[in-house]
């Protein structure tokens, strides 16, 4: 029971606290790439990948459970987070002019990621308020559904090494971490869309909830028994995996384009290791 208290506590400053301090630097200052974020990111992204890889994805086989269907629990992890970000891009990119048929199938830069082109787009078209209040919204929306998997990810790590152990609480952290700039996407529009800033903010850290309900979920499925673990844990492994390489690594490389972000990868690599096995 104190286990999945604290758990309800870590996701909450995770979705939450991450969400809404994205939201509060949204609402306070001007969002700004620099290599110093960027380095950052990488690291975490590094440290990430230590975990799932040599964490959760090691504790699912320990369960003796089917390799094929540990593996079959990581690509769905992976594609439910593909199609809850294909979701928000359905959504959204229809309302930027220049996201077209001739356009990449991915984003080809930070504003597209984090999907603050949206903002520009309507304030281009000298949009109604209303328009940029609807803008927020709607990403608010789809952001809170992508912190479900997130939240599991955390869940499954806490029913896989407990309360105490190092790697499920610094994984909350950096999934925090990941939350602020998805913060920042959805306050941004609110409050141009005339809404307060501090309702801004609130609104945007709601967004954030849902993590604790994928916490509790994610938990719940591990404490089942060996077959549960197995399940929740290469469910989380794969959905962190997408969160890595298709969003933390693309992002950071945008913010700085350089080979200085490889090298903070395999840094985080070396601390997740460290992490988990001292």
């Amino acid at each position: 029971m104190e286990s999945l208290i604290l758990l309800i506590k870590v996701t909450l400053l995770s979705g939450v606290g991450g969400t809404g301090l994205g939201g509060a630097i949204g609402a306070l200052f001007k969002r700004d790439s620099s290599k110093t974020a960027s380095l950052l990111l990488s690291f975490a992204a590094g440290v990430m990948t230590a975990i799932v890889c040599l964490d959760l994805i090691v504790g699912a086989i320990e369960t003796k459970t089917n390799i094929f269907m540990i593996s079959s629990g990581i690509v769905l992890g992976c594609l439910v987070v593909y199609l809850l970000n294909l979701l928000i891009d359905r959504i959204t990119n229809r309302e930027v002019h220049h996201i077209d048929f001739s356009h990449p199938k991915t984003a080809d830069d930070l504003d597209e990621i984090i999907h603050s082109n949206h903002l520009s787009e309507h304030m281009r078209r000298n949009d109604t308020k209303m328009s940029l209040f609807v803008a927020g919204i709607i990403m608010a929306c789809a952001i809170a559904l992508h912190n479900i998997p997130e939240g599991m990810t955390i869940g499954a790590s806490f029913a896989h090494s407990g309360a105490m152990k190092g790697s499920a609480l610094i994984l909350a952290v950096l999934i925090g971490l990941h939350n602020i700039p998805e913060g920042m996407a959805i306050a941004v529009p609110l409050i141009n869309g005339g809404i307060k800033r501090r309702f801004a903010v609130l609104i945007t850290a709601l967004s954030g909830f849902p993590t604790v309900i994928g916490g509790v979920l994610g938990y719940w499925i591990g404490d089942m028994g060996a077959l549960g673990l197995a399940l929740s844990l290469s469910f989380a492994s794969g959905a962190m995996l997408y969160v890595v390489f298709a969003e933390i690594l693309p992002q950071s490389i945008l913010m700085y384009r350089s080979k200085l972000p490889a090298f903070f990868v395999i840094l985080g690599i070396l601390v997740g290791l460290i992490v988990i096995y001292v």
